[in-house]
C-alpha cells in the first residue's frame, strides 16, 4: 500500500497507539485525535500531528486529505457501563454518529471500527464465528453492536467501504505502549500488578467451571498482532461493504494457566484467592479467526502467551 494519510481515533490509548505507531512505521501519515479523558499525552506516537479533542467535533477539522479513519475513541469499561449506561450510548454510539457524518461530509470513504467479541455475549458454540447470534449482556457491548449496525447502514447507503474488527483478550505491549487502564480490570495486568508489589493477592472468581482446570477459558491476543490486522483491514475494505471479523488466537488459556505463566515469567509467587463465580461469566470464550485469516491475509504470530506476558511485564517494570 502507497503511503496513506489517516485519522486514529483514541490514539493515545493502548490499542489506538499501537495502531498508530505501526502506521507510522509502514511510512503513513497519521493523526491522532483524543481527548485523554483515558488515554495518555505521551501515548500518541512520535511523529504523528495530535488534536486533542472529542470525536463529536470531528466535522469542524476533518476534510478530504484523509484516506481512512480508525476509530478507537470509546467508553470501554464494561462495570461502569451497566451503571452509567447513559455515558456509553452518548460516547460510544452518539461519538461513531458525528463521526459517520463528518467522514460523509469530508468524502473520507474507508473505515476500520474497533469493536468487540462483547458484542455476542454468552456465546452458543465456541470457537465463535461471526454468524453466531449476536445477544450483549451490558451496555457497552450493545453500545458497540449499535454501532457496527450503523456502519453497516452507511457502507449500503452511502458505498463506505469497513472492516470492524471484533476483539477478543488484547494483551502484551509494543514499544512505549502497553495496559494502564485506571481502574484496571484485566486479568493480566492485573497478575502483574501482584508480581510487581503492588497488589497483594489475584482473585479467581469461580474453579469450577466445565473446563480442564476449572477456571474461566479466555482468548488472547498480542496487541501487535492486532495492529497488523487492522492495516491489513485498510488495504482489505470494499466500497459498500462492512466486513466483520473476529480476532483472537484460536486457542484459549485458563485464568490459571495465566497466574502459572506469569509465575515463570516474573519469578514471583502470586498468591491466590478463591471467590464466587462472577454473573454472566461465561466458561469459554475462544475466537474462530478463520474470516480474518481468508479475507485480511491474516494470521497472529505471537501467539505464546509467555512471550505475550514477558513483554507486557517488561511494560510494567519500566512504569512502575
Amino acid at each position: 500500500m502507497s503511503a496513506e494519510k489517516y485519522l486514529v481515533t483514541g490514539g493515545a490509548g493502548y490499542v489506538g497507539s499501537v495502531v498508530a505507531t505501526h502506521l507510522l512505521e509502514a511510512g503513513h501519515r497519521v493523526t491522532v485525535l483524543d481527548d485523554l479523558s483515558t488515554g495518555f499525552r505521551e501515548g500518541v506516537p512520535e511523529g504523528a500531528e495530535f488534536v486533542e479533542g472529542r470525536v463529536q467535533d470531528a466535522a469542524e477539522w476533518l476534510d478530504g486529505s484523509y484516506d481512512a479513519v480508525l476509530h478507537f475513541a470509546a467508553s470501554s469499561q464494561v462495570g461502569e457501563s451497566v451503571v452509567k449506561p447513559e455515558k456509553y450510548w452518548e460516547n460510544n454510539v452518539g461519538g461513531s454518529m458525528a463521526l459517520l457524518a463528518a467522514m460523509r461530509g469530508a468524502g473520507v470513504r474507508r473505515l476500520v471500527f474497533s469493536s468487540t467479541a462483547a458484542t455476542y455475549g454468552e456465546p452458543v458454540s465456541t470457537p465463535i464465528t461471526e454468524t453466531d447470534p449476536t445477544a450483549p449482556t451490558n451496555p457497552y457491548g450493545a453500545t458497540k453492536l449499535a454501532v457496527d449496525h450503523m456502519i453497516a447502514s452507511e457502507c449500503a447507503a452511502h458505498g463506505l467501504a469497513a472492516v470492524s474488527l471484533r476483539y477478543f483478550n488484547v494483551a502484551g505491549a509494543y514499544g512505549a505502549a502497553g495496559e494502564r487502564h485506571d481502574p484496571e480490570s484485566h486479568l493480566i495486568p492485573l497478575v502483574l500488578q501482584v508480581a510487581l508489589g503492588t497488589r497483594e493477592t489475584i482473585s479467581v472468581y469461580g474453579d469450577d467451571y466445565p473446563t480442564p482446570d476449572g477456571t474461566c477459558v479466555r482468548d488472547y491476543i498480542h496487541v501487535a498482532d492486532l495492529a497488523e490486522a487492522h492495516l491489513a483491514a485498510l488495504a482489505a475494505a470494499v466500497s459498500g461493504e462492512h466486513l466483520v471479523c473476529n480476532l483472537g488466537n484460536g486457542n484459549g488459556f485458563s485464568v490459571r494457566e495465566v497466574i502459572d505463566t506469569v509465575r515463570k515469567v516474573t519469578g514471583h509467587p502470586i498468591p491466590e484467592v478463591a471467590a464466587e463465580r462472577r454473573a454472566g461469566d461465561p466458561a469459554v470464550l475462544v475466537a474462530s479467526a478463520r474470516t480474518a485469516h481468508e479475507r485480511l491475509g491474516w494470521t497472529p504470530a505471537r501467539a505464546d502467551l509467555a512471550g505475550i506476558v514477558e513483554d507486557a511485564w517488561n511494560f510494567t517494570r519500566r512504569n512502575a
